[in-house]
């Protein structure tokens, strides 16, 4: 139960460490980066900038542990004794 229950901790913690990292390095869109003459659209121009999966990529191995201890957790439960 121990297991499940630090493996959903660490997911949760994960996924908020990942989100807080790509909040830190700015807006996904700044509607200043354009001239009002151009198009437009809702898709933001400098996207590549600021998604990165190499800066989340602590926050998403936390996660990919939380996810092996609850898969570990579940199959402590579902072994004969």
């Amino acid at each position: 139960m121990a297991l499940v229950i630090i493996g959903a901790l660490l997911v949760i913690l994960g996924i908020a460490m990942a989100a807080v990292r790509t909040a830190e390095r700015g807006r996904l869109s700044d509607p200043n980066e354009r001239a009002p003459a151009q198009r437009n659209t809702l898709e933001p121009k400098g996207r590549g900038r600021r998604l990165s999966l190499k800066a989340d990529a602590p926050g998403l191995a936390m996660a990919g542990l939380g996810a092996v201890l609850i898969l570990a957790g579940a199959l402590s439960w579902t072994q004969p004794q």
